[in-house]
């Protein structure tokens, strides 16, 4: 007798409950990168305001589900290379323990909450989310597979970040904020990539077509030039910057940016941790100790 067996799929979790799962889908460590949203509430010296506080945080939010409902729409588009992907394929969706029309419908509940209450919250705001999920879901189709480009579309989404924390406060921004947000968006970004690159080896071009176009020693060039930009467009801010007080202390904390970035650099070269920038944010103590010296050298200089 022949019995009909399920297709299998290709790894199975045994100890991660559905629950656990579902959250894992949602990337709650990718989270990390929204704090751009609150770089103009504490730039403008409003952080002890209490109420725009509150509406920063749920601005935060809006990002947080929006960036979820992205990163599922991207495993369910990649989901037959990701399955080939010695990391990637531990994934929920590639592995198969959440099912494609769950995902689906997790994206229309993210949507559905993150979009009406960025409008709610103010319109401008509600503009830049859909701006930025229509950039991202470019990103997920078309732009991750052009070369250079594919970078400076996830540098895009980071300054879309920094503008929607200003838009939803109705306050100016610098400029140079915005500059130091595309340096180092893009000098993490690159980091990724080389990472990709020397993980997946001769497979990296069926994972994505892009990284063909790549070589590790491109990828270290255009590390190096955005690591010196991001050093001298934060430099140049602390001392150009309207925002800042006159008196330039705001330069003190130029030495916690040096650090961070050789720290970073290290961390890519010695210690392949490229491929992940928010575990390395949560684990390294080094560098997470360096910029919480920073956080609070910059809210004394801001502030006392």
């Amino acid at each position: 007798m022949t019995i009909d067996r399920p297709p299998a799929v290709p790894v199975t979790f045994t100890n991660r409950s559905q629950m656990q799962a579902y959250l894992a889908a949602l990337r709650p460590k990718q989270w990390t990168k929204n704090a751009v949203v609150f770089a103009a509430l504490v730039f403008d010296l409003k952080l002890f305001d209490f109420s725009r506080l509150v509406t920063v945080i749920g601005a935060a939010i809006c990002f947080c589900m929006a960036s979820s409902a992205i990163y599922i729409v991207n495993d369910l588009r990649d989901i037959e290379s990701d399955r080939l992907h010695p990391k990637k394929r531990l994934r929920p969706i590639p592995s198969g323990q959440i099912s494609l029309t769950s995902a689906w419908s997790m994206v229309a509940i993210l949507l559905l909450a993150s979009v009406p209450v960025a409008l709610l919250l103010r319109t401008q705001f509600g503009f830049v989310l859909l701006g930025y999920l229509a950039l991202m879901t470019a990103y997920t189709f078309v732009l991750k597979h052009l070369v250079i480009v594919d970078v400076f579309a996830i540098s895009a989404g980071f300054v879309l970040r920094a503008a929607g924390g200003a838009i939803v406060l109705d306050i100016p921004i610098s400029p140079w904020l915005y500059a130091c947000t595309v340096m180092l968006s893009l000098f993490i970004g690159f980091g990724k990539r080389r990472h990709e690159l020397l993980l997946l080896e001769d497979t990296a071009g069926s994972h994505r077509r892009n990284l063909d176009d790549y070589s590790p020693q491109l990828l270290d060039q255009f590390i190096m030039i955005s690591a010196a930009a991001t050093i001298m467009a934060y430099s140049l801010y602390t001392i150009e910057s309207e925002t800042l007080p006159d008196d330039h202390t705001m330069m003190l904390t130029i030495p916690f940016v040096v650090y961070a970035v050789m720290r970073y650099l290290f961390l890519v070269h010695r210690r392949d941790g490229g491929g992940s920038p928010e575990q390395i944010l949560l684990t390294d103590m080094p560098l997470l100790g360096c910029i919480a010296l920073w956080g609070a050298v910059a809210v004394v200089i801001l502030y006392a």
